[in-house]
């Protein structure tokens, strides 16, 4: 891989870790615990503001881990060992990484069981 190609991963990356910085600080609203709203009637209110703070914690759930996989691509890219697969040693094809560049595996690699 070239130098150049790799330098677009790593501001790629960035910018997905800043992108993903930003919703985690306006999603953090969505995980505090639920409170009874006097104005709305019922259990179905509250078992709707229920269901929506453990979507939020889903949600939030996939977001760490998003994180962590852009923190190890960085990490990759900066110990010099970005674009291999991790399985086979094989590059991985360089549009199988555009369009995803926290992948470890290559396309071979991941369809055989």
């Amino acid at each position: 891989m070239k130098d150049e190609e790799r330098e677009q991963f790593r501001e790629q990356l960035t910018a997905m870790q800043r992108e993903l910085s930003v919703i985690s600080v306006t999603a953090a609203e969505d995980v505090k615990p639920v409170e009874l709203d006097q104005t709305s009637v019922g259990r179905i209110s509250r078992m709707d503001a229920i269901q929506a703070q453990e979507m939020s914690r889903e949600t939030a759930r996939r977001r760490k881990q998003l994180s962590l996989r852009i923190e190890g691509a960085l990490h990759r890219i900066e110990s010099g060992r970005f674009g291999p697969c991790f399985q086979c040693g094989e590059d991985i094809d360089l549009r199988r990484l555009r369009a995803d560049p926290t992948i470890t595996r290559c396309r071979a690699c991941v369809e055989t069981p």
